[in-house]
């Protein structure tokens, strides 16, 4: 009977010690803070805190942005703002104090210095850096440098155009009214003139087959002027041409006569001449 009754005590001592442990065991629960929450009624409608998720982050920024006061701001000018408003600006940002402070690495004869000059005034008062100062010139260099080029380039299309034009036209006489009429065109006008002059279609002037043709007609009524002759260059028209190659191929002559001195030398007049009658 004693037995019996000690046992159960035993039991229950041992069974409340095990759930103690158990209890002791468990890990706390640990609850997380909704930073938004934390944000007073008066500021939660702010953006600029909608961004935190925590308190470490917002402690950060705040950190950062006091960092910042105090540094070389610069302030940005409104539709009032003045002249001086903005100059202030541009000399905070790195603008020469005078427009004679822009430097560049460009060497003085690769541009024009009076037109550097009246760029370095614009410049100063758009309130450009030196950076895009020298970005804007070589950007217009170069520009300008395939513009030439292209235009060069159908300078010299249009030119060989007029030139079989001529051909066609003139026949054998093409070399003899060319030159002719570039004659009278330069003492006219001027080598540079003629060549520097670029007219809508894309031709020099001094290539252009509407003022070559002129020309020429003009030298044809001038033709014994000094400015027509020129150089005393003899030229044949077609008939001429005709005329002495039939004389070079009459029988018994030296074109006929492999073995005579001349022989070769008349075979060889001959070629040419045929060649400059058809042009």
């Amino acid at each position: 009977m004693e037995n019996q009754t000690t046992a159960p005590e035993v039991q229950s001592e041992q069974t409340e010690a095990v759930v103690q442990e158990t209890q002791t065991q468990q890990p706390e629960q640990t609850t997380q803070t909704n930073f938004q929450e934390l944000i007073p009624e008066s500021f939660k409608e702010e953006k600029s805190l909608q961004n935190f998720k925590n308190m470490e982050d917002f402690v950060k920024s705040y950190l950062h942005s006091q960092k910042l006061v105090g540094a070389n701001k610069i302030p940005v000018p409104n539709k009032h703002a003045t002249d001086e408003d903005w100059a202030e600006v541009y000399n905070k940002l790195g603008r020469p104090e005078t427009p004679d402070g822009y430097t560049y690495s460009f060497k003085e004869d690769e541009i024009d210095q009076e037109q550097l000059k009246g760029f370095n005034q614009t410049a100063h008062k758009l309130g450009l850096l030196p950076k895009q100062a020298e970005s804007l010139i070589k950007y217009y260099n170069e520009m300008n440098s395939a513009q030439s080029a292209k235009a060069e380039e159908q300078a010299q299309v249009k030119q060989m155009e007029t030139e079989e034009e001529l051909k066609k036209e003139y026949g054998p006489q093409f070399h003899k009214r060319l030159d002719q009429a570039k004659k009278l065109a330069t003492n006219s006008f001027g080598e540079d003139f003629l060549n520097n002059t670029i007219l809508k279609d894309g031709s020099r002037l001094g290539d252009n087959l509407t003022v070559i043709k002129a020309f020429s007609q003009l030298a044809e009524k001038l033709s014994e002027d000094e400015i027509i002759k020129g150089d005393g260059s003899s030229y044949l028209t077609a008939s001429e041409i005709e005329k002495e190659i039939a004389e070079l191929v009459e029988p018994g002559s030296a074109y006929w006569d492999k073995n005579h001195p001349n022989h070769k030398r008349a075979v060889d007049e001959v070629y040419k001449l045929r060649q400059q009658l058809n042009g």
